[in-house]
């Protein structure tokens, strides 16, 4: 079986050194890059499974890389490592491309839980291209959705959110397991951020007016079709 392959972009140099070696005792296969420009090339030679991306690098900064990368290639997981912890960054970072972030300073097992998660449900994604949602078609795989001859364009977050809402339809999505499984846990910061992206889905799927997302007071959240 091939080794999982992960770009790292990291610019302090003992930081980097110490993640990659850290991931590679653990089986997987690490080109680390101390800027962004590097990391933009492994990405075109390497062909990673994934990406692991410092936010503020000298060269290129992690949030110009990935949306670089989003311009060719919507599927492969990006997590951004980052010291920033204001809800606008973190947002910054999700329309950017990301699919998570990490807030220095982080545990090495929180690292690799993350990478692990993102990849499972990158596989999930590969049959997911046609969602019915009321008249909506969600295309999980491309996040996408279709209505008459239009295209909604989603980001990571708001497709995510939304697979996890249209599989629980007219039933609760729990607020602490969507907090924690999408945003790693369930403060009050967290929660803010997916107040907001639940409010942009609203919006996205306002087209179809029998489409609700009704927030359940104290447990989370339910589409109604």
């Amino acid at each position: 079986m091939s080794k999982i392959k992960i770009v790292l972009a990291e610019d302090e140099p003992s930081l980097g050194q110490i993640l990659k070696e850290s991931l590679e005792t653990r089986g997987f296969l690490v080109y680390h890059a101390p800027n962004g420009k590097v990391a933009y090339d492994y990405y075109l030679q390497r062909n990673p499974d994934i990406l692991v991306l410092d936010v503020m690098m000298p060269i290129k900064d992690g949030f110009t890389l990935a949306k670089e990368i989003r311009k060719e290639n919507t599927s492969i997981p990006i997590i951004f490592l980052t010291a920033k912890s204001q809800t606008k960054d973190v947002l910054d970072g999700f329309d950017h491309g990301g699919n998570d972030y990490l807030k220095k300073p982080f545990s090495m097992e929180e690292l690799i839980v993350r990478i692990k998660a993102l990849l499972d449900r990158n596989e999930i994604k590969k049959d997911m291209s046609k969602i019915a949602i009321g008249n909506y078609i969600f295309n999980y795989t491309k996040q996408v959705l279709h209505i008459s001859d239009e295209e909604v364009l989603l980001t990571n977050k708001e497709s995510e959110l939304l697979f996890h809402l249209s599989e629980k339809r007219n039933n609760v999505l729990d607020r602490s397991f969507i907090l924690k499984k999408l945003w790693g846990n369930d403060d009050f910061f967290n929660a803010r951020s997916m107040d907001v992206f639940i409010t942009k889905l609203r919006k996205k799927l306002s087209k179809d007016t029998k489409i609700k997302i009704i927030n359940v007071r104290g447990i989370g959240y339910k589409l109604t079709i």
